[in-house]
């Protein structure tokens, strides 16, 4: 299978790259920003570069791929609507137009979970605990949180009438990606000990236990990424379908069973099996 993958170096790319890179089955071929060097943890791959909200450009390197996974956008909550418009709006429609042009089959989005973000403001921090009972799945209603998550519903309805209306791409799956994070960090203490190393807060203060608490809830580690792409990759039933991208964490508010049920989606990891950060 030929796949294309955009935004390929960011946290979730190189989870791809990690885990599927070197699978058999699968030949990648790889769209971003800019290229890293060869000395690079992740150089040395052959990439396209180019920039998504550019069609023409695009447009050639979707041509002979069976699939795409569009994760190249804009990625931050705090972005105006100036720096979300390009990449994530006209990026999003220069990728299903280019998918629909070259008669892709499969299109599989990096979505987000601030599409739903409202509702985990609305019920922090209390959201975080064990005890808390909220579960969010495909069917409730959107509550983004951002520009970023706005754009990301965007996309999410872009897909749903492309896959409805024309012949290609055929399958849609938008992945509502939780807290994936590069290989030094892939863990429920990742972003509490950033904050630690950034002198927001120290170890074992109110604030770095709440972290600690929301990424047991979040995490997807990224074994558990690359196989919930892998599920979607595999997979020739859906046409158009939201998944929670989470991994089987006990405190998690996002629902699971509907990706296990559709494309047998089996995370492995969970957030509350950690107790503290690896050494």
């Amino acid at each position: 299978m030929d796949v294309l993958v955009t935004g390929v170096y960011g946290r979730c790319g190189t989870a791809i790259i990690d885990h599927l890179h070197d699978r058999s089955e699968y030949n990648f071929t790889y769209y971003n920003r800019s290229d890293r060097p060869d000395d690079h943890p992740y150089g040395g791959y052959d990439t396209v570069v180019g920039d998504i909200s550019e069609y023409e450009m695009l447009r050639d390197a979707f041509e002979g791929h069976d699939a795409v996974i569009h994760l190249a956008a804009y990625p931050y909550t705090d972005g105006d609507w100036g720096e979300i418009f390009p990449p994530n709006i006209i990026g999003m429609y220069n990728a299903l137009e280019a998918a629909r042009d070259a008669e892709v089959e499969s299109f599989i989005f990096g979505s987000t979970n601030h599409v739903m973000g409202l509702y985990e403001e609305e019920h922090k921090p209390e959201i975080y605990s064990l005890e808390h009972d909220l579960v969010i799945d495909h069917e409730d209603p959107v509550r983004p949180d951002s520009y970023y998550g706005a754009s990301k519903s965007f996309g999410e309805d872009l897909g749903r009438y492309y896959v409805e209306t024309y012949d290609y791409p055929m399958r849609f799956y938008a992945l509502r990606i939780c807290s994936v994070r590069m290989p030094e960090n892939d863990h429920p203490y990742g972003d509490a000990e950033i904050g630690v190393d950034d002198g927001m807060w120290e170890r074992g203060s109110p604030e770095y236990e709440e972290q600690v608490a929301r990424m047991k809830a979040t995490w997807q580690s990224r074994r558990d990424f690359a196989h919930q792409i892998d599920c979607c990759l595999q997979d020739d039933s859906v046409e158009f379908e939201i998944f929670s991208g989470v991994s089987d964490n006990r405190r998690r508010w996002y629902d699971l069973e509907h990706a296990r049920a559709k494309i047998g989606y089996n995370p492995q990891d969970d957030g509350e099996e950690w107790d503290e950060p690896p050494e």
